[in-house]
């Protein structure tokens, strides 16, 4: 090393040393902070720079204002005619929907000059935060003298029906959830404003909104433009409507200023959103069956699924564009999958965890009074998880089946209806079945969008050869019907499939909708195979249910006291799990070392793309205006000085999940310089584990997303309209 790299080195370390000194972060600490937990945060002593009243006020207007919960993603308000951002994959299957062969969105991206040119976004809606109540006392309340786990769970969940009902009543405007915070210990009501019609504004050639493709989904260092622009419309009275070109753009009560400087190593950052599910409060148990059974089921299934639908994908556009939002959720979650099996094995979560709960069994048995109260709440635990392993093959076969196969998704919508036709009188089926059918169409049409008949057969022989090898304890019923686990089993599976498929009218679009369900008489005389199957999987799952519900009762139980006394033990609150509700996390755009003398600085440029196109890999394609721009040194004022170079994508150690995508990245004023989209391979066990020297999450910078608007698609009125100069 030359001097001067050695006094470079030293002086980062000694910078990021007193950075963290002089923050009071603590670098180890996790934290997805509910809304009624920041007030317990010295952000202050962390870095941010306003007050923290101006993130959430109960009393007035903050920045928690600016958020949306938009198709399971988040994203946020950016100017005062509702303009949303988020990430590229969140409008993913909006895209998909809007386009065709002939116009092709879903490659060639969109921009809307005007509003009129928008385009409905649908499937989409928009879900704003208005208020929050803990509600637990009268959730509990409601169980305090009830000890069979069925009953409590049951009450448990009819007492938070009541408190919804109760607040939607109230106030017709909104749509009330009670939300459980921690599993049988905490629950709080929240209140939400949904704007039904969303519409795109913007997204960017799949090129850059997907760069790297699913070669670098999960990976650090990251190039993905991964950004794209909404807008929430309503009635002319402010009030929430289905899409109507009468409706005008919604007014939000806060929108984030954008800041197109972005932000330095080293910064405070934090990100408000709406972080799916972590269970980092569970016991060993849970993470083992995690990892024996739901990981690498999961993984494999969608790994098989994919394959397939890729390959049906190659007969013609149309396919190829039905089956994409399927297959890219699938990668989605497969990749993430393995890279949490990776995860929990490397860092051996499964023994820290029994060390854990060793050492919370023997303060149990050290203390009168608490092992009076939970003497028995470990081995309870135990001999729980003992028997969902015991099922645990058979429970997630049947948690697939419908999604894996279409038209048995198909067959227990109109199985169902069915059902509710025959319970009708004889005199009022006619009027059911007319009022209904519109519903049941929809459905359907849900179903349909993103069905391949060749895929779906091969997937369905698929599942039925995994039920075929289940152990007699673990058997599907209606698998076991068709073979009697003889030994041409596979012989049978192939022969009822092609049958099957070849003589069911629930494979053609066209009988359905103007056949099957022409009259009461079409609809009830119709029956075949899938119908016949679906029943006997739908009368297993309900006569397991009883069973299921029992478990899930205790479970719920010895949840709630399994938080109560770690809290005693370890004499600290826990930040409860994310479970879809708005949090706050907070922390520094930092680099990390992933493996020895490997490290990861925090921030990729342009000039990476242009790198990783030389590949020749269909994932690293890209625009040919980006390597013009490059060239020309054609940055705008989206250059960040240090590196000579737009930023494309940067690290922050901030504690994030899935439901985080989209969510905005804001700087110590409350500013807008990125939106979040991944984590690193790492981190994907954040949902079991966080930790600072491993865990980083991954974000667009603002100034990437402004330079590709402006110099690539000519978006300069959105620039205008977030208030960018350029």
């Amino acid at each position: 090393m030359n001097k001067k790299t050695l006094i470079t080195s030293l002086l980062t370390c000694s910078l990021l040393t007193v950075g963290i000194l002089q923050s009071g972060y603590k670098p180890w600490e996790e934290g997805m902070f509910p809304l009624s937990e920041i007030h317990k945060l010295d952000l202050k002593k962390a870095g941010l720079k306003i007050s923290q009243n101006e993130i959430y006020n109960p009393n007035g207007t903050s920045l928690v204002d600016a958020l949306v919960n938009v198709g399971g993603c988040t994203g946020s308000f950016i100017s005062n005619q509702g303009l949303i951002i988020t990430n590229h994959h969140c409008a993913f299957s909006a895209v998909q929907l809007a386009s065709t062969p002939e116009h092709d969105y879903l490659t060639n991206g969109f921009v809307a000059a005007n509003r009129e040119q928008e385009i409905e976004a649908k499937g989409l809606t928009c879900r704003i935060t208005d208020s929050y109540e803990d509600v637990s006392d009268r959730v509990l309340g409601a169980v305090a003298q009830v000890t069979d786990p069925t009953s409590r769970l049951k009450l448990i969940n009819d007492a938070m029906k009541n408190i919804v009902v109760e607040a939607e009543k109230k106030d017709p405007t909104i749509q009330a959830e009670v939300s459980e915070m921690f599993i049988g210990k905490t629950y709080v009501l929240f209140r939400y404003k949904t704007i039904q019609d969303v519409r795109l504004v913007y997204v960017p050639n799949r090129q850059i909104g997907e760069f790297g493709g699913e070669t670098d989904n999960w990976v650090w260092p990251r190039h993905t433009g991964d950004f794209s622009f909404m807008r929430a419309y309503v009635a002319a009275d402010g009030s929430p409507a289905k899409y109507s070109k009468k409706n005008v753009p919604y007014t939000p009560k806060k929108f984030l200023k954008v800041n197109a400087n972005g932000t330095n190593e080293e910064d405070f950052v934090f990100i408000l959103g709406y972080p799916g599910k972590t269970f980092r409060h569970r016991p060993a148990q849970f993470i083992e069956y995690q990892q024996q059974f739901v990981l690498p089921y999961v993984s494999e299934l969608y790994d098989f699924q994919n394959t397939t639908m890729e390959n049906a994908g190659k007969k013609d556009k149309t396919t190829e564009i039905k089956l994409a939002t399927r297959i890219k959720r699938n990668a989605n979650t497969l990749k993430n999958y393995r890279g949490k099996l990776q995860g929990l094995k490397g860092i051996d979560l499964i023994s820290q965890k029994k060390n854990e709960d060793a050492a919370l069994a023997k303060f149990i048995n050290s203390n009168i009074d608490v092992k009076a109260r939970y003497g028995s709440l470990m081995s309870d635990i135990d001999n729980l998880y003992k028997l969902i392993n015991g099922d645990a093959k058979r429970d997630l076969w049947l948690a697939q089946i419908y999604n894996s196969t279409s038209v048995l998704g198909v067959s227990r919508n109109i199985n169902a209806f069915k059902t509710a036709l025959d319970a009708q009188p004889e005199n009022q089926k006619e009027a059911f079945f007319n009022q209904n059918k519109p519903r049941l169409k929809s459905f359907l049409a849900g179903i349909y969008e993103a069905y391949d008949i060749d895929a779906d057969r091969k997937i369905f022989k698929r599942m039925l050869s995994d039920a075929s090898a289940f152990s007699a304890d673990q058997s599907v019923n209606a698998v076991d019907k068709l073979t009697n686990k003889s030994a041409y089993s596979e012989k049978v599976i192939e022969d009822y499939v092609t049958n099957t498929f070849k003589n069911s009218k629930l494979t053609d679009t066209s009988y359905v909708y103007n056949t099957l369900l022409k009259s009461t008489k079409s609809f009830s005389s119709y029956s075949d195979n899938l119908l016949s199957f679906e029943k006997d999987i739908a009368a297993q799952i309900a006569a397991l249910k009883p069973e299921k519900d029992r478990r899930e009762g205790v479970l719920n139980k010895l949840m709630g006291d399994y938080v109560n006394v770690k809290e005693k033990f370890l004499k600290k609150d826990f930040v409860p799990d994310a479970n879809s509700t708005l949090r706050l996390t907070y922390g520094y755009v930092r680099g990390y070392w992933p493996a020895d003398a490997s490290y990861m600085r925090p921030y990729t440029t342009i000039k990476g793309i242009l790198e990783k196109g030389t590949s020749g890999k269909p994932d690293f394609s890209y625009p040919a205006q980006i390597r013009a721009l490059w060239e020309a040194k054609d940055f705008g004022p989206f250059a960040k000085k240090d590196l000579k170079d737009v930023p494309v994508a940067f690290l922050y150690n901030m504690d994030t999940t899935g439901g985080n995508s989209g969510s905005p990245i804001m700087n110590a004023q409350g500013e807008l310089i990125g939106v979040n989209f991944d984590r690193a391979y790492g981190a994907t066990i954040n949902d079991y584990a966080w930790n600072e020297s491993y865990s980083r999450s991954i974000g667009v910078d603002i100034r990437y997303v402004l330079w590709v608007a402006s110099k690539i698609d000519k978006a300069n009125f959105l620039l205008k309209e977030m208030g960018v100069k350029i």
